[in-house]
């Protein structure tokens, strides 16, 4: 269902995909090259229900109103913070919160972490840097919530890769990084991500859509702060789909307490 959402900034849409019997809500934000149609969001909305969690993706205002460039941080922030506390006054939204988003929504999750009531962050392909300026580094952001952290990253996002994510985060506690070698800022196969990541940059807060390839093993780089690398000889967006639902599942059902199958 389509829910419209009135904040500071405008107008808003949740894309709401309700669970049966849910246990938990995940809200997710696009990012400033894509909306809520980004591939990896809606695999999430349409998989991540039957498990119990029901997935709410929120579209910014200025995306509602048909606008073509995002609104800077501090409003993206404010809509946000307006529309999930609206959320959470819902009838069929007082399930455990876990709030993220893809690159730009990524960041906005994690500025706002402590004012969403949120038991959890997800971000996918968290924009560490802008491509081609590592020194313009975004680590505050992700290093902001005291809530666990989940970090999809790809092995060669243009954004920072799941390398130079690890490096960046060191032994900080509460973040789990999951890599997914050879797999661009959207999450593409590679034919198509040269084309993509060039619009993603157009943007100051750029970030865009989509999904490419992968499997899963695990690698402890400590107690309260993991990596697992999603590994493939060749790049396989069905075991991408299933790496990404198994490990957002996981991650939230360890972080609120919740079985999932």
């Amino acid at each position: 269902m389509i829910v419209p959402v009135d904040t500071p900034q405008g107008q808003a849409r949740f894309f709401v995909d309700l669970a049966d019997r849910p246990i938990s809500i995940l809200v997710l934000g696009h990012g400033a090259g894509g909306g809520v149609g980004a591939a990896d969001l809606e695999l999430l909305a349409r998989r991540l229900p039957p498990l119990g969690i029901t997935v709410a993706r929120f579209e910014q205002p200025w995306r509602t109103a048909g606008r073509k460039v995002g609104a800077p941080p501090p409003r993206l922030d404010e809509a946000w913070i307006a529309a999930l506390g609206w959320l959470q006054e819902q009838e069929w939204a007082q399930q455990p919160l876990v709030a993220g988003g893809r690159s730009a929504g990524a960041r906005v999750a994690c500025r706002t972490s402590s004012e969403t009531n949120a038991a959890a962050i997800l971000c996918l392909a968290f924009p560490l840097h802008l491509p081609g300026q590592p020194e313009k580094s975004r680590l505050t952001e992700l290093l902001t919530p005291r809530q666990p952290r989940l970090v999809v990253q790809g092995g060669k996002d243009s954004f920072g890769t799941a390398e130079e994510l690890r490096a960046a985060i060191g032994k900080v506690a509460g973040i789990t990084l999951v890599e997914l070698p050879g797999v661009g800022h959207s999450f593409r196969i590679a034919r198509r991500r040269a084309k993509e990541e060039r619009a993603d940059s157009a943007s100051p807060s750029a970030s865009d859509d989509a999904v490419g390839g992968t499997k899963a093993q695990s690698a402890a780089s400590g107690a309260s702060n993991r990596t697992r690398i999603a590994k493939s000889s060749a790049v396989e967006p069905t075991t991408l789909h299933a790496t990404l639902v198994t490990e957002v599942s996981r991650f939230i059902a360890s972080t609120v307490g919740i079985t999932t199958s």
